[in-house]
């Protein structure tokens, strides 16, 4: 891989049954209409939601100064995002799948242990990141209750309840961090999303999917109207 060192931190541990790549491009990208592309997508998620708890669990060991609150938020975000993977595991291998089927790719936690802050893992993880995901798990709610596919409506339910808080937990704490510290934390803020963001690039390159904002759920997740209207230009845009 040609991307800067700098961009990009650990990798996490795999066991042999998974095939990890490093580039979106590697991956298997069924085409909408394929039979497996629920299958794919459900071995995909399971290890997204094994790097969010991972980010998690790294981040209260590597700021073990931080706020008590705030890491007890933290270790319960550890606990779901653990929960999340069980069950799509449980979904997946219910439908025949194995794991190795399909490759997975680990750039959410490779990103992360770049970013030198917490307060800028925050502000890329649980609320860019997992903000992007509670966009994806309504707009998949949706689909999946127009297919009648009671199974992944329950867990879309169930994981976007705890997604919800995620965000909302991130985004009281980084303003209280703002209010703390000032200039010092916008600047490490702004440096971390700018460095995910090209890092996000070099994975991803042009095969950035948007889903549709979903605004009443990001008021709930403790985003400010201009803050909506922000995400809507952006993802309008495109």
């Amino acid at each position: 891989m040609t991307a800067p060192a700098a961009l990009f931190g650990d990798a996490p541990s795999r066991d042999p049954r998974f095939e990890v790549k490093e580039l979106w491009r590697e991956m298997a990208n069924l085409p909408h209409d394929h039979p497996d592309v629920g299958q794919e997508f459900l071995l995909r998620q399971l290890n997204e939601e094994l790097n969010a708890m991972e980010i998690a669990a790294r981040n209260l060991v590597d700021f073990p100064d931080a706020d008590w609150d705030l890491r007890m938020a933290l270790a319960r975000q550890c606990s779901d995002e653990a929960r999340h993977a069980i069950a799509f595991r449980r979904l997946f291998e219910s439908r025949g799948g194995t794991l190795g089927q399909y490759p997975v790719l680990n750039f959410q936690f490779r990103i992360m242990t770049s970013i030198p802050s917490l307060i800028g893992r925050l502000a890329v993880s649980n609320r860019s990141f997992e903000a992007s995901g509670i966009d994806a798990i309504h707009d998949g709610m949706q689909t999946s209750k127009r297919k009648d596919d009671a199974d992944f409506v329950a867990l879309f339910d169930q994981q976007l309840a705890d997604e919800v808080q995620h965000v909302r937990f991130a985004n009281v704490w980084i303003k209280k961090m703002i209010d703390r510290d000032g200039p010092k934390a916008v600047m490490a803020l702004a440096r971390a999303v700018a460095q995910a963001d090209a890092a996000f690039k070099e994975i991803v390159g042009d095969n950035i999917v948007f889903y549709p904002v979903a605004d009443d759920i990001r008021r709930e997740a403790g985003f400010t109207e201009d803050e909506i209207k922000t995400a809507h230009s952006f993802v309008d845009g495109k």
